[in-house]
């Protein structure tokens, strides 16, 4: 059946009920998922990155999901990796006759898709980090903030995550960036739109949920692989505040307030990235958490046909 777009976007903050929705509407009409997450790409980092891969089992049956589990922890993915495993994973489920449904909240990794950013490889800049190395992150912040808006901002927690962005803005700066081509492709966008006070209720039940169900033990055992305490800092939120705890940094009360805080800190940063998005033309239909899903997935089919 022919449709109006090339893809669904299905985009919310975290605890928003984005990967509900996007599995349910894949069910709907024989789709598969494409992640946007920035850290969910890691292998064997699951708890601390809100995997719940059980969702994507929706009667009986597992939607087909791509770009989760696809590089060793310890690495530095970036956006240019990212739109380049997109593209495959995009074709890959174009040419199977199935529907691909972009699911995620890494604001940068979004974009960079839907509007079709022209990006290349950036090397490491040692002269420019040993200038940058005894900075606070709240100076780099304001560093990165005199720079054009191309990397994302919402996640950059730790200073070593700062120091890397500003290295990205300072060689777009420098160098002429013909970069790669990207292809258009039509999207419809939807946001999952939640409540704030519910949308807190939910991250602190959810934080309180997966640390019941193992996450110390999860980064106890990327540890013991021989990963270094400072890669897994700098993939921030629960890697940063667990990985500071089991170090003795920080005490377990200190380490949940801490985090549960960091946690409602970055879900209102990510609507100021989507809301931003707006501003530079990405249109989003935003839906309330509060429909039924399946109300909410004949809404989408509806405008698919418009």
């Amino acid at each position: 059946m022919a449709f109006a777009y090339d893809m669904v976007t299905v985009l919310g903050p975290t605890a928003s009920g984005k990967t509900t929705l996007a599995v349910a509407l894949a069910d709907a009409m024989d789709g598969e998922i494409i992640s946007a997450d920035s850290r969910q790409v890691y292998r064997r980092m699951d708890l601390g990155t809100g995997k719940d891969l059980n969702d994507y089992i929706i009667n009986g049956k597992c939607i087909p999901y791509h770009l989760i589990d696809i590089v060793e922890p310890g690495t530095k993915y970036n956006v240019f990796e990212y739109q380049r495993d997109f593209l495959d994973a995009y074709h890959l489920v174009c040419s199977k006759g199935r529907f691909p449904i972009l699911c995620g909240g890494t604001g940068l990794y979004l974009e960079s898709v839907l509007r079709g950013y022209r990006l290349m490889p950036v090397p490491e800049n040692p002269e420019l980090r040993s200038r940058l190395e005894q900075k606070s992150l709240e100076e780099l912040t304001a560093i990165l903030s005199t720079y054009k808006k191309l990397h994302n901002t919402t996640d950059v927690d730790t200073v070593k995550r700062a120091v890397r962005a500003i290295e990205i803005e300072e060689y777009y700066r420098e160098h002429a960036c013909e970069g790669r081509d990207f292809p258009e492709i039509k999207a419809l966008v939807i946001g999952t739109e939640i409540d704030r006070d519910l949308r807190r209720q939910k991250i602190s039940a959810r934080l309180k949920q997966r640390l019941d169900e193992g996450m110390l033990d999860e980064i106890r055992s990327l540890l013991s692989e021989g990963i270094p305490p400072e890669n897994l800092i700098y993939y921030g939120l629960e890697y940063k505040y667990l990985t500071q705890h089991i170090l003795g940094e920080l005490t377990y009360e200190e380490m949940f307030r801490q985090l549960e805080i960091a946690i409602h800190q970055f879900a209102k940063r990510q609507m100021t990235w989507f809301r931003g998005m707006e501003k530079r033309g990405v249109k989003i239909h935003w839906q309330q958490v509060s429909v039924p899903v399946e109300t909410r997935v004949a809404e989408i089919l509806d405008m698919l046909h418009s």
